[in-house]
C-alpha cells in the first residue's frame, strides 16, 4: 500500500493547476486557422511520343551520342553482341561514316573471346564517339571522348574495316 505524504496532495493540485493554465494559454496563443488555396494541378506529361533519335550530322558528338549508343544497345541486346563487325555494320546502317570508325578484334592473340570489344566513330577534327562491350563491361558504356594523335579514337590494335 502506497503511503502519501500529508504535502503531496497539495503540490499534486499545484502541478495539475500549472499544467491546466499553461494548456489555457498555449490553446489561446494559437492562431485561428486560415484558409488556405488549393494548389493548382501538377502540369501532365504531354501524350505525344519523342521523336526519334536519329543523326545529326551537323551536330556535335555529344548531341549525336544518345542515337549512338540507341544503335550499340540493339546490338547488345541481339544475339550478335560479341560480333564488332555488328555494332560497325548496325552503325553505318543508320549514317555514321564507314571511313571514321575503329574496331578492336572480337578475339585475342591466343584465340580467346575477347574480354571487352571497342568500336569508335571518329568526330569531327576533336571528337570520338566510342563503345565499349563484353564480359568485363557487362553492359554497354559509350562516351564522347577526345581524339588521340592522327585522328584516331582507339589506343592498341585495331581491326581493318574492310568488309
Amino acid at each position: 500500500m502506497l503511503r502519501r505524504s500529508p504535502t503531496a496532495a497539495p503540490r499534486m493540485g499545484a502541478a495539475l493547476a500549472a499544467s491546466a493554465l499553461a494548456l489555457v494559454l498555449l490553446v489561446g496563443c494559437t492562431p485561428e486557422p486560415t484558409e488556405t488555396a488549393t494548389p493548382s494541378p501538377e502540369p501532365t506529361a504531354s501524350t505525344e511520343p519523342a521523336a526519334p533519335l536519329q543523326l545529326q550530322p551537323d551536330a556535335s558528338a555529344t548531341d549525336n551520342l544518345a542515337f549512338f549508343t540507341q544503335t550499340a544497345q540493339a546490338v547488345w541486346d541481339s544475339e550478335q553482341r560479341d560480333e564488332g563487325r555488328a555494332y560497325i555494320d548496325a552503325l553505318v546502317g543508320v549514317g555514321f561514316d564507314r571511313g571514321a570508325m575503329q574496331v578492336t578484334p572480337d578475339l585475342t592473340t591466343v584465340g580467346n573471346p575477347a574480354e571487352s570489344i571497342q568500336f569508335s566513330v571518329r568526330w569531327g577534327e576533336a571528337e570520338c564517339l566510342v563503345g565499349q562491350v563484353g564480359p568485363s563491361t557487362g553492359q554497354l558504356v559509350t562516351k564522347v571522348l577526345p581524339q588521340l594523335a592522327e585522328g584516331r579514337c582507339l589506343i592498341g590494335a585495331t581491326r581493318p574495316i574492310d568488309w
